[in-house]
């Protein structure tokens, strides 16, 4: 086995870009009942970003318990991994990373804050997710781009959208239709948005990444 761990992942962060950060075996987003063919193979680190919601069975806490119980490292974050990370930190899974940080702390619940529409075939998402819409819209605000109250109607406007159809784009139009915000501030927070995304699914992706590289390090001593 020439890769030490192995990492679920896609929507948040590409299995191109990932490659980059560490060598490991780059798996699509986990579903229920798969952890235990890699923990059989001799994988000692597993990381989680991102897996399957709603439409078909996500991974289990169970699974999650028997691969710690294992011996075998488990690091969440950025997605899937956050919200089951902040669920069994108590059990030994590692989380990293701000929307874990949201899930732990209660300041999110939902598990459509980071769920997604994707590319079946790239998994690549085609819709946003609410966490970096949050983070973004936080951004404008910071830069003067919208008032406290536009920034506050927006967000309820994206809390309400339902997940495969949230976008910037969408967003802005749908707020500038139901007189959240000008026409012409429709455009310039759109440009912001497109233009200056704050990703934070990406950024925990790469937290993630990073901490299993440690731990991999960490058994090779």
């Amino acid at each position: 086995m020439k890769e030490k761990a192995v990492i679920f992942t896609g929507n948040s962060i590409s299995h191109e870009d990932a490659k980059k950060i560490l060598r490991a075996n780059y798996q699509p987003p986990v579903r229920r009942f798969q952890l235990e063919k890699f923990v059989q193979q001799g994988y000692k680190v597993i990381g989680i970003i991102d897996g399957i919601f709603f439409d078909r069975a996500a991974v289990g806490h169970r699974e999650i318990i028997s691969a710690l119980n294992a011996g075998v490292k488990v690091v969440g974050g950025a997605s899937m991994g956050a919200l089951r990370a902040s669920e069994l930190d108590t059990h030994g899974m590692i989380g990293v990373g701000k929307v874990y940080e949201w899930y732990r702390d209660g300041v999110i619940e939902s598990d459509d804050e980071v769920a997604v529409s994707t590319n079946p075939d790239t998994f690549e998402p085609i819709s946003v997710p609410l966490v970096n819409m949050r983070e973004t819209l936080k951004a404008a605000l910071d830069a003067g781009i919208v008032s406290e109250k536009e920034h506050k109607d927006l967000l309820e406007l994206a809390i309400t959208t339902y997940y495969p159809d949230r976008s910037y784009l969408g967003l802005t139009k749908e707020g500038a239709k139901k007189g959240l915000i000008s026409e012409e501030k429709r455009k310039e927070l759109l440009n912001f948005c497109i233009n200056s995304e704050i990703d934070v699914k990406r950024q925990d992706a790469v937290l993630v990444i990073e901490t299993v590289k440690k731990l991999v390090e960490e058994t090779e001593i």
